[in-house]
């Protein structure tokens, strides 16, 4: 019976955190910051407002390359859910089928948190083509879909979410320009 009302004291819990976070995600809130020799510029999803879309600029590239990445959470908890890291896995970028290679796997909360790379691009071009593809589409929705000895429900429970990007130029500017001061700082 004690198990039975933890289980559901938990289930509630974590309905009231993300009906907190859903409430809070209506805005498009970036956080622009450094850490270490690279720039960021992170959004917070929509659907589950812990994942995020990252975009880090590094003083290694001389800051002219953006690397994109994206974090999905799970509740799901599978034994070899950490083989997934160096694997490419099959996703649907506004309904367009892509891969991410997905990064790292690590616990968080009560389950784990994937962060997935989509790559490593020029900026400029970058954010041309990304603010163009956001303004056509007005959405950036990620599915996480099944493929080849891939089945997304052993390893997800929730396989979609999308950011808005808005502000993407000014805050991937910010976040370049900030790349540029700890560049000149090293000098």
């Amino acid at each position: 019976m004690k198990r039975v009302l933890l289980i559901i004291s938990l289930h509630l819990f974590l309905f009231l955190i993300v009906f907190a976070y859903q409430a809070q995600a209506e805005e498009e809130e970036w956080i622009i910051d450094r850490f270490k020799d690279l720039s960021f510029a992170r959004v917070s999803g929509e659907v589950i407002h812990g994942d995020s879309l990252n975009f880090f600029i590094s003083t290694e590239d001389d800051c002219t390359k953006v690397h994109n990445n994206f974090t999905f959470y799970t509740y799901e908890k599978p034994g070899d859910i950490k083989q997934l890291v160096d694997r490419n896995i099959p996703i649907k970028l506004n309904g367009e089928d892509l891969t991410a290679k997905v990064i790292s796997v690590s616990p968080f909360l009560m389950g784990y948190r994937v962060a997935f790379s989509l790559g490593k691009f020029p900026i400029k071009e970058y954010v041309y083509f990304l603010n163009e593809f956001y303004e056509e589409f007005q959405k950036f929705e990620i599915e996480i879909v099944d493929g080849i000895d891939f089945k997304v429900d052993k390893y997800f429970d929730i396989t979609a979410n999308n950011w808005k990007l808005d502000k993407l130029v000014p805050s991937l500017l910010e976040a370049n320009k900030i790349c540029k001061n700890i560049k000149n700082l090293e000098s």
